[in-house]
């Protein structure tokens, strides 16, 4: 059994930071997982980030390694201002960043992580066991895309799929198509969908669909930050370490509403007079209907009403759930403490498992709603970083006072 001081799980955004950090630390770190492949994979082709170019950034021990730096070093079209960003464009930028901090990750899947007398054990797909004083689990949104309890029944027959399921759009040309939901994952999966010529349809709860405002010239009274230009946001942003003091029902009840069920302004030319869109409309049941399915909806008053499909999109977001994570051992699960579905956190981003640390949206009932986007790599990566330094160096020297000669028996 091979053995280590750390092991990062997962190759997004997220664990990516977080691996550069921890090497800058001096710590030996092996991240497990396939960089930016949810990325790649799980987001349709031709979407654009929600966030500027400005916070669509990794965050790097050094400076010279953002987005903006990616596109001067490679040739890529420099993004600036309010540009929307590609995906793609983020992926090449990822793999970029991996390459120059961390290029030894290794595409394997994790199987097991449970406890050790000295840490932890892990095993691996490609057979090998391992020992880790600290683990990272940095695995994003992998597990937790929500499917509403009325469309689930339908997803094993392939006639109700979450958003996340589809890098390409393209293939539902010429079908019909209804999409739940109202955020930006909604909205422009039904954009996408028109554009590669599906016939679609939004449903969705709200009573209108929200877009963020379009950038504008001149002074502002409120202050700009990577989420937005907002007082409220200005505080996610600059005191997240504090948010983890608010009550445990208000930090739940933030993290689902801040910056809830929006799309981004360049979104509303694309769906408005162009998609048809059933507002104030709640799913209420989906039955199979040949090979298509017949949706029922119910309105605020009572009304139902229905509506005849191919296929339904899902586009209804992510709910953390820590039983997700299969790779965390059934034990070691039950030792975590709870925050609603997320962990528990201290202010180093480790669980209540001394060693076990969750960052990325894992972390957000802890610090906040700033912890879904990327630009939140910059606070959580050194903060991380620096609270698996601290305790590799305090069980360093704990060991070194229980050695032979300090009047101790070393553990076998």
């Amino acid at each position: 059994m091979s053995s280590t001081t750390v092991v990062v799980i997962g190759a997004g955004p997220y664990g990516l930071s977080t691996a550069a950090h921890l090497k800058a630390r001096g710590l030996h770190v092996r991240v497990f997982g396939s960089p930016m492949a949810s990325w790649d994979e799980n987001m349709p082709a031709g979407m654009l980030l929600k966030s500027p170019p400005s916070a669509s950034v990794l965050s790097a021990p050094k400076q010279g390694f953002t987005l903006a730096d990616y596109c001067r070093q490679t040739g890529e079209t420099q993004l600036t201002g309010h540009d929307p960003v590609p995906v793609e464009v983020f992926v090449r930028y990822g793999r970029w960043f991996a390459e120059q901090w961390v290029p030894e990750v290794e595409d394997v899947r994790v199987l097991g992580v449970d406890r050790h007398a000295d840490g932890f054990r892990l095993k691996l797909a490609s057979g090998e066991e391992l020992q880790a004083a600290a683990v990272v689990v940095a695995s994003g949104l992998d597990g937790f895309a929500y499917v509403p309890e009325p469309l689930s029944a339908l997803v094993p027959e392939g006639l109700v799929s979450h958003s996340s399921q589809h890098a390409d759009l393209g293939k539902f040309a010429g079908r019909d198509v209804v999409v739940v939901g109202a955020g930006q994952s909604a909205q422009e999966s039904a954009a996408l969908l028109h554009e590669a010529g599906a016939r679609v349809q939004l449903v969705a709860r709200t009573h209108n669909l929200v877009f963020g405002a379009g950038p504008t010239s001149g002074p502002h009274w409120q202050p700009d930050t990577p989420l937005g230009r907002s007082w409220g946001l200005y505080a996610f942003v600059h005191q997240a370490a504090a948010f983890r003091f608010l009550p445990e029902a208000t930090r739940l009840r933030l993290v689902r509403r801040v910056l809830g069920p929006f799309g981004s302004w360049w979104l509303k030319p694309r769906l408005d007079g162009v998609v048809p869109v059933h507002l104030g409309q709640h799913v209420v049941a989906a039955q199979r209907d040949g090979d298509g399915v017949t949706l029922t909806t119910r309105d605020g008053d009572g009304r139902t009403r229905t509506i005849e499909t191919a296929h339904v999109l899902a586009a209804t977001g992510y709910r953390v759930r820590l039983d997700a994570l299969d790779f965390v051992g059934p034990e070691l699960r039950c030792e975590l403490a709870r925050t609603g579905g997320f962990p528990a956190l201290d202010a180093g981003l480790q669980s209540s498992v001394p060693g076990l640390y969750f960052t990325g949206m894992q972390a957000a009932a802890t610090f906040g709603p700033l912890l879904r986007f990327t630009c939140g790599t910059n606070f959580a990566a050194p903060r991380l970083a620096a609270a698996v330094s601290a305790r590799t160096r305090r069980q360093s020297g704990s060991w070194s006072s229980r050695s032979p000669g300090a009047g101790s028996i070393r553990r076998s």
